[in-house]
């Protein structure tokens, strides 16, 4: 009588033991791997918003950033500033005015010998050429800074030659000297938020040895 009751009062133990060792598969899940942070799930987007090129740039969100996977090299360079800046879309114009694959303003064409912004537009070519030109005026320009300033930290953000450069497309050379020997204390946004800051750590670490400074360069076909 006693064993059975041992039995039986040890039956139920057993069987819920198996049932849950059964359920222990000991997979681990990650679940970071199923995450939709960054995803962009609202596409009801108006036609102004689509031309925008800088919406996200605050540095709470600076990771959503996705560009094309390239390697450091000075191709590698442009393609992904031009990513950030247009999406790489040669035909581009914001709603600032700004146009073509690296979004060019106006005066900064003027100053690298463009001054016929339609055929600008509609010339890659020619988009190329300025922006080659207008990073070896930006060089040239900034040659003293980039001497003192490379390998040095600046709110938290190491100094790299193609960090300056990008810096300088973004703010203009005379806002990125200011930037530098201030270290940091004065800064610079665009009309979007996107800072200095922003890009010398985006575009940071590039061989931009390619260009070559030059005081006077120009977009020539």
């Amino acid at each position: 009588m006693n064993k059975r009751l041992v039995v039986y009062s040890i039956m139920p133990v057993v069987i819920l033991a198996t049932v849950f060792g059964s359920l222990n598969t000991n997979v681990y899940i990650d679940f970071a791997d199923y995450s939709v942070k960054c995803l962009d799930l609202d596409f009801n987007i108006s036609e102004d918003l689509s031309q925008v090129n800088s919406e996200v740039d605050s540095e709470d969100i600076e990771d959503c950033f996705f560009s094309p996977k390239l390697d450091k090299s000075f191709i590698g360079f442009k393609e992904a500033l031009a990513f950030k800046e247009s999406r790489g879309d040669y035909f581009s114009v914001n709603s600032y005015g700004y146009l073509g694959k690296y979004q060019f303003g106006k005066h900064t064409l003027e100053l690298i010998g463009v001054y016929n912004t339609d055929e600008f537009l509609n010339d890659p070519e020619l988009q190329e050429k300025a922006f080659i030109a207008n990073a070896a005026r930006n060089k040239w320009i900034l040659r003293r800074d980039i001497k003192r300033f490379i390998g040095k930290h600046i709110d938290g953000v190491l100094v790299t030659e193609s960090g300056i450069l990008a810096a300088a497309h973004l703010a203009g050379p005379g806002s990125v000297k200011k930037y530098l020997r201030s270290y940091g204390a004065i800064g610079f946004a665009d009309a979007y938020g996107t800072t200095i800051r922003n890009y010398m750590k985006k575009f940071s670490g590039y061989d931009t040895s390619f260009i070559i400074g030059d005081r006077e360069a120009k977009a020539i076909l």
